[in-house]
């Protein structure tokens, strides 16, 4: 079924003006519109069309015309035709809702990280440039925008209806969504998972500015700190880089350049290192033992917070080298094994 560009344009526009549809605010919106509709327009097909064979059939065969059960006999051609065309709409939908799901869930290699933490009742945004947000995002026109997003507490659902995003936010696990928005304005975010008490109230909003007025904000907002820069703090706070150091003798596997690249376990399976995988190794390090390591590293479990795991995990990923790590760890052992004479005044 082909419907043309203007007639197209106009209905989205009806719908839209008589707020009965939100707006097509993103790349993806206009092809999530087109299989609904899709769907739409050959059910409401299919219902006329069975309703109106329900009802002639009742008219012509009602009983005062045929008192008495006959039996009518099958149509091959007839069975075939019914079995075969529903069939055909239904793997039409199947491979279109398939391309288009593929579409949304994956993100262009440029795409904008931002991390999302949801809990109750509150969105938190986080940009790798050390902007946080509080039931907020400001994102450009014209640039891909990936969202990682977990929750801290329950099950929560993030939900932007007029960029057709929608992306379950789950305890313990990452999952991700992307969009490119088309035109500046501000846009509703929702919770579309009940949460508790407060869900109804668990809302915030994407402003989309132009790529100046968004490089302008960036400069504005900045914490003066990136979340890599309050991961390496971190990282060295714990103490990671005294394993970590990419030594020869190290006693724990090398993190520069891991980010991206496939590592092999103690069991002989290899992993793609990513996001999920690198807070989960945190986490749960017993069950992420690399090969030629000892299963020495301690579990983190509930001394990091989400925020925390983020910066450690973006800290990691701009790892090129082991100059900072070791720069880090020569400062810490020189701090610790200075002599503290009393009335001594450090030059």
């Amino acid at each position: 079924m082909h419907i043309s560009p203007v007639l197209w344009q106009f209905l989205v526009k009806w719908l839209n003006a008589s707020a009965l549809f939100p707006r097509e605010a993103s790349t993806i919106a206009p092809y999530t519109d087109a299989l609904y509709f899709f769907l739409l327009v050959i059910t409401v097909v299919g219902l006329i069309l069975v309703g109106a064979l329900v009802f002639g059939f009742s008219i012509r065969y009602r009983a005062e015309r045929h008192p008495v059960a006959i039996q009518v006999e099958g149509s091959t051609l007839l069975e075939a035709t019914w079995t075969i065309i529903p069939l055909a709409l239904f793997l039409v939908c199947f491979v279109w809702g398939a391309l288009l799901y593929f579409r949304i869930y994956t993100p262009p290699t440029n795409a904008m990280n931002v991390y999302i933490v949801g809990k109750q009742w509150m969105w938190k945004a986080e940009h790798p440039g050390g902007q946080h947000e509080i039931n907020a995002l400001h994102v450009p026109t014209g640039r891909p925008v990936q969202l990682t997003m977990i929750s801290q507490d329950v099950f929560h659902s993030f939900s932007v209806p007029d960029f057709r995003v929608k992306r379950e936010v789950i305890p313990g696990r990452y999952s991700t969504v992307w969009f490119e928005a088309t035109e500046p304005g501000t846009y509703h975010i929702f919770c579309t998972q009940y949460c508790g008490t407060q869900h109804s109230g668990m809302i915030g909003e994407v402003t989309v500015l132009t790529p100046e007025d968004y490089k302008k904000w960036t400069q504005e907002s900045t914490s003066g700190m990136s979340l890599a820069q309050n991961g390496e703090r971190l990282f060295a706070s714990m103490g990671c880089n005294a394993c970590h150091s990419g030594s020869a003798a190290a006693r724990g596997p090398n993190l520069a350049g891991v980010y991206g690249s496939k590592l092999t376990l103690t069991n002989g399976s290899q992993v793609l290192v990513n996001d999920a995988y690198l807070r989960d190794a945190i986490l749960n390090p017993s069950q992420h033992i690399t090969a030629g390591f000892a299963p020495i590293m301690p579990t983190y479990q509930g001394q990091v917070s989400e925020d925390g795991l983020i910066d450690l995990v973006e800290y990691i990923k701009t790892l090129d080298t082991n100059y900072r790590v070791q720069q880090t760890l020569t400062t810490s052992e020189s701090n610790q094994v200075a002599p503290k004479t009393p009335g001594m005044v450090k030059p």
